[in-house]
């Protein structure tokens, strides 16, 4: 398939076969699916049995982890499928409708085994070490069982816990109404360019209509897209409240000092990784100022608006880039990894993993996704440009790290926790730049690539920080029992934003709202792990390329760990102690030596 230059869209059953997936390798078909969903619920419902039986023995417990753990392998089969599917089209009724039976039998599951861990840690203090001691085949589960024990003092009983487990649909209430309400309801206006086009606008055009070069034409679409955010602030705000106050109910129902430990408390991480990245961030905001102004100079305005973030430092169109092209670039630039490593990655690349192109209906973005018992999946909607083979190295990145862990793990130590979820594919792309930027040999390439550079840093490391601190003031707020509305969320908002963009960035009335936009703010405590592994992958590229094949053999070991240690620990292993400033110190260091390099080849070109 021809990379795609125009807007027409071919429909799904269009694609050719080489530029899909091959999910069939999942399921063969739907019915297959079928059979399989009807199998999942009757073994769940088999679960059921093993309630009160738990610490009858050793071996009863390891048969009852044994058969959840092929529940879960089931369903997170179905999950897949069903997902990936109702991903080609999402206009496709028929599998929006699997996706719903998936779901309404993960609930299902979650009811049925809601009795475990009370029951676990009701059992006598020495019952599961004795188990894993004396019980060869129980160690598999070693380190979800010893996980287990650790969160007893947030354990209730069992009658609580069945009772908790019936406000699964209502946690995810204020997540549901704002998901409806940002993607079916919100409308945008139109806009009119210099030209007298007319330009509608949505969340997918957003940020590229601000990476335009008409400044008049950014200066509208801000204002247009924040417009009809203002004119529903208050009840944005009114379930952005209740999602808060959602949050300190299961805060105070488990014991947990603030809903920020409680989040961080599930992988184990301490509250000071946390406010160790705030700090270290403001500590750095002047090398943010300065990127700001050099932005400022770049763009050759007085005065510097947040509608002039996006926008390129450097104009210039760039040849596209035929998807066989990109991955040869991808795999040149992720050699520093080994031979293995690239064999994997070019077995995945052309073996099936990827969906290449956008097609009618086609979700948008790009994301891997996959489940344990096949091979990971990647979706893509390649349009072949540069930021897309970035794209494509980031994806595979996560694909492989998913691949590692589910071949040396049982799948209850096989899922990696989001704390480190982003580091492979954060990996990649540094690599990647790295690679381009010593083959580079023309200033002006070098200056756009040091510009997305530069970019991955303001959007990752500041950006999801600043995130962070607004999340952590509004649920301290909220604890300590202060109402909050749309008046003082944008009043958090904008300070927040004066903070880290500096005296040279114009603070426009428009940004106070960004907070209502933010779908990640109905996940708590996960945005500043974008940040924090951020930092650690720019770590580990460093030494991979510093120390060669000692820091390969440890990065390696890193993918394969999975979930089978806290991240915290598999981390330290690589040689990144994420409990310590440095890691993130370590990252901004590298952000003021790009704007070194930037400002030099700016003076060198005369700009």
């Amino acid at each position: 398939m021809a990379e795609q230059t125009t807007h027409t869209l071919p429909l799904r059953e269009e694609v050719p076969a080489k530029d899909k997936w091959h999910i069939e390798d999942i399921f063969s078909n739907d019915d297959a699916f079928t059979s399989a969903l009807e199998a999942c619920r009757t073994h769940i419902d088999a679960l059921a049995a093993f309630k009160d039986h738990l610490g009858d023995s050793a071996k009863t417990l390891c048969t009852y982890l044994t058969e959840k753990e092929k529940v879960l392998v089931e369903l997170d089969s179905l999950y897949c499928y069903a997902g990936h599917r109702s991903d080609e089209d999402t206009s496709n009724p028929h599998y929006q409708d699997l996706r719903g039976q998936v779901d309404f039998t993960g609930n299902h599951f979650y009811e049925t085994t809601a009795f475990e861990d009370p029951e676990l840690l009701s059992l006598p203090e020495d019952f599961i070490p004795e188990a894993l001691k004396n019980y060869s085949e129980l160690i598999p589960f070693t380190h979800y069982l010893e996980n287990t024990l650790r969160m007893k003092s947030h354990t209730l009983s069992k009658e609580e816990e069945a009772l908790m487990s019936l406000t699964m649909d209502l946690d995810s209430t204020p997540q549901s109404i704002f998901y409806m309400f940002n993607n079916a309801d919100i409308r945008f206006e139109s806009i009119t360019d210099r030209q007298g086009n007319e330009i509608g606008i949505s969340h997918g055009r957003f940020v590229p209509l601000l990476e335009s070069s008409d400044r008049d034409l950014r200066r509208k679409v801000f204002q247009s897209y924040y417009r009809s955010f203002d004119q529903y602030k208050n009840t944005v705000a009114a379930i952005f409240a209740a999602n808060l106050k959602k949050e300190l109910f299961y805060t105070k129902a488990r014991h947990f000092a603030s809903s920020m430990e409680a989040h961080l408390s599930q992988n184990n991480i301490p509250t000071a990784v946390y406010d160790q990245l705030i700090e270290a961030v403001h500590d750095a905001l002047p090398e943010m100022y300065r990127y700001v102004r050099l932005r400022r100079k770049m763009l050759g305005v007085e005065e510097l608006h947040m509608y002039d973030v996006y926008t390129p430092l450097v104009s210039g169109e760039h040849a596209s880039i035929p998807f066989d092209e990109a991955m040869e670039i991808v795999s040149r630039g992720l050699a520093p990894l080994g031979e293995s490593y690239i064999q994997l990655l070019n077995e995945g690349m052309h073996g099936g993993w990827i969906d290449r192109y956008e097609n009618k209906g086609k979700r948008t973005g790009a994301y891997s996704g996959g489940d344990y018992a096949h091979h990971p999946f990647v979706l893509m909607n390649y349009q072949g440009t540069l930021d897309n083979v970035f794209t494509l190295a980031h994806e595979m990145g996560h694909s492989l790290h998913s691949w590692y862990a589910n071949h040396t793990h049982h799948y209850v130590d096989a899922s990696y926790s989001i704390f480190v979820a982003e580091i492979a594919s954060t990996c990649n792309e540094a690599l990647l730049m790295h690679d381009l930027l010593e083959k580079c040999r023309d200033p002006h390439e070098k200056l756009w690539l040091l510009n997305h550079y530069l970019d991955m840093f303001k959007g990752t490391l500041f950006r999801q920080t600043m995130f962070a601190e607004f999340e952590k003031i509004t649920h301290e707020k909220t604890a300590a029992g202060e109402t909050l509305n749309a008046q003082s969320l944008c009043q958090i908002y904008g300070d927040l934003n004066t903070l880290y963009f500096g005296p040279d960035m114009v603070n426009d009335p428009e940004i106070s709202l960004e907070w209502a936009r933010i779908p990640h703010f109905y996940m708590p405590f996960y945005v500043y792990q974008y940040a924090t592994g951020f930092s650690a992958a720019i770590a580990l590229s460093h030494r991979i390329l510093t120390d060669g094949a000692p820091a390969v053999r440890d990065y390696i070991d890193f993918l394969k760990a999975g979930g089978s240690d806290y991240p915290i620990n598999v981390l330290k292993k690589a040689g990144v102690d994420m409990t310590t400033k440095a890691p993130v110190a370590s990252a901004l260091s590298v952000f003021s030596s790009v704007l070194d390099e930037t400002e030099a080849v700016i003076t060198s070109l005369g700009l």
